[in-house]
C-alpha cells in the first residue's frame, strides 16, 4: 500500500511538472535570435495528475537557415520556446535529460500549411521551485511557391520520461500565433539544356548546313539562324520540335561574315530558350589573281571540357550544442574551352541534402563564394558567379559570355559554408555537389 501511494504521489508531481514545461520549457538553449512573439497557450496535463487544464502565455521565436530560398530549396527551421510562463511548481528537483519536445510550425502568405519539429531529449536539472530554461525544436520544409512566406509557432507537446511516460499537449488558444519569421522565396530559373550540332563546320556561300538539336520544348517552333559575332544575319529557317524535344533542319548560309549558327524558341534570340552558337565559317572562294598563289592552313577546333583536382571535400566540424558554419574549399576546377567559336560557357552546381545518423541538413544550407581566374592570352574572360545559396535547384559557379571569338583556359574555385543547425545529432553528414559545364 505504501508503495502504491508513493507511486501515485510521484505521478501527480510529474503531471504538474509536464504542464509547467509545456508553458515554458526545459531543454537546451535556442538555436538563434529572431522576433519573439507571445501567444496564449492551453495545456492539458496528464490525466494521472488529477489537475484541470491550465492557460498561460508562451514566448517563442522562429529562426531559419535561409531567409532567401529558391523554389525547391529545403529550409531548416528552429522553433524555440524562449520564456516559460511557469516555474517548477514543486520543491522537488527534477533530473536532467527527461524531457522531449515536439511541435508544429504554421506557414502563411505565399505558401500555407504546417510541418513538424522535434527537439532532443536534453535538459539541465531543474531545482525545486526553479525557473525552467528555454528549449528548441527543429524541422524542415520545402519551398514550393515564390513570394513572402510567414512562419508562426504552432501547437507543441512535452513528453517526460521519469518513472512514468507522460505527455502534456499544448495548443495555441487563438491560432495562428503571431508571425515570428518571414522568408522571401524566389522562382527557380530552369537550367537551359538545349543543345545543337552542325553537319559541317564550314561551307561555301549559299551552301546549306544540317542543324540537329535536343531538349527543346515539344511541339515548339524553332528558328535556325546565322550569327555574325553577336548579331543575327538574314539567314533563317524554321523547324518544329518533335514530341521528344528534338529538331532537325537545313539552313542555307549566304552571309560571308557568318561565325556561328543558333537555334531558339520564340520570336527572337533568348539565351534561356536557345542553343548555340555553334561555330560555322563561310569559305573564302575569291579567285586568286594571275601570278599569285593562295596559301591555306587549318586550325582544328577542340572541345569544351573540365577537370577537377579531387572528388571529396572535408568540411570543418561544428559543435552539437552550437551548430554554425562548417567550412571548406571546393576542389579546383580547370575549364578548357578550345572550341574557337563564338559561344561562351556556363559552369553550374547543385547539391543534395546532407544525410547523416537519423537526420538531414537541407541542401539550402550550403552556400559558396565563387572565384575564377583567366589564363593569360585567353580570348574570353571568365566571370565568377554570385556568392550565395547553392541549393538543390543550383547556382552558377562561373561563366564566360558569347563573343566574336571565345575560348581559353580558366581556373575556378569556391569557398564553401554549410550552416549546421544547433543540436543536429552527432555524426557524419554527406551530400553530393554536381557540377555541369554547358
Amino acid at each position: 500500500m505504501a508503495s502504491t501511494t508513493r507511486r501515485r504521489r510521484w505521478a501527480s508531481l510529474l503531471g504538474v511538472t509536464a504542464l509547467a514545461v509545456a508553458t515554458g520549457g526545459a531543454l537546451a538553449c535556442p538555436a538563434g535570435a529572431s522576433t519573439n512573439v507571445d501567444f496564449a497557450t492551453h495545456c492539458i496535463p496528464p490525466a494521472v495528475a488529477g489537475i484541470p487544464p491550465i492557460d498561460g502565455t508562451t514566448t517563442a521565436a522562429i529562426t531559419v537557415d535561409n531567409t532567401a530560398p529558391k523554389v525547391g530549396d529545403t529550409v531548416t527551421v528552429t522553433y524555440t520556446v524562449v520564456k516559460p510562463a511557469a516555474s517548477n511548481p514543486t520543491a522537488i528537483a527534477l533530473p536532467a535529460d527527461i524531457m522531449t519536445p515536439t511541435g508544429k510550425v504554421t506557414l502563411g502568405g505565399a505558401q500555407t500549411g504546417s510541418f513538424t519539429v522535434a527537439g532532443p531529449k536534453k535538459n539541465d536539472p531543474v531545482p525545486g521551485n526553479g525557473a525552467f530554461p528555454s528549449f528548441a525544436m527543429t524541422g524542415t520544409f520545402t519551398v514550393t511557391t515564390p513570394g513572402a512566406i510567414t512562419l508562426s509557432p504552432g501547437d507543441y507537446n512535452i513528453h517526460t520520461s521519469y518513472i512514468l511516460e507522460l505527455d502534456t499537449p499544448c495548443t495555441v488558444t487563438n491560432p495562428p500565433a503571431p508571425v515570428s519569421e518571414t522568408v522571401t522565396a524566389t522562382a527557380t530559373t530552369p537550367v537551359n539544356t538545349r543543345a545543337i550540332s552542325l553537319g559541317s563546320a564550314s561551307g561555301n556561300a549559299g551552301d546549306s548546313v544540317t542543324v540537329t538539336g535536343s531538349n527543346f520544348t515539344p511541339g515548339a517552333t524553332v528558328t535556325l539562324a546565322g550569327r555574325s559575332g553577336t548579331a543575327q544575319t538574314a539567314d533563317t529557317a524554321t523547324v518544329t520540335a518533335t514530341s521528344g524535344g528534338t529538331v532537325s533542319g537545313s539552313l542555307a548560309v549566304n552571309d560571308k561574315t557568318t561565325t556561328g549558327i543558333v537555334a531558339y524558341e520564340g520570336s527572337a534570340w533568348s539565351a534561356d530558350l536557345g542553343a548555340g552558337p555553334a561555330a560555322y565559317v563561310v569559305n573564302d572562294t575569291t579567285p586568286v589573281p594571275p601570278g599569285s598563289q593562295k596559301l591555306t592552313t587549318t586550325v582544328k577546333a577542340g572541345s569544351l571540357s573540365m577537370a577537377q583536382a579531387g572528388d571529396a571535400v572535408g568540411l570543418s566540424a561544428v559543435d552539437f550544442g552550437k551548430g554554425g558554419a562548417s567550412t571548406g574549399a571546393l576542389n579546383t576546377v580547370t575549364v578548357q574551352d578550345f572550341r574557337g567559336g563564338p559561344a561562351g560557357w556556363s559552369l553550374t552546381g547543385k547539391v543534395t541534402d546532407f544525410t547523416g545518423p537519423g537526420a538531414k541538413i537541407g541542401a539550402g544550407a550550403l552556400s559558396w563564394t565563387p572565384a575564377c581566374v583567366t589564363k593569360a592570352g585567353s580570348p574570353s574572360t571568365c566571370v565568377a558567379g554570385s556568392a550565395g545559396t547553392v541549393g538543390s535547384s543550383g547556382a552558377t559557379l562561373a561563366s564566360t559570355p558569347d563573343g566574336t571569338l571565345t575560348g581559353g583556359q580558366f581556373t575556378v574555385n569556391a569557398g564553401l559554408s554549410l550552416n549546421v543547425p544547433a543540436f543536429t545529432p552527432p555524426g557524419s553528414y554527406a551530400g553530393v555537389l554536381t557540377l555541369t559545364l554547358t
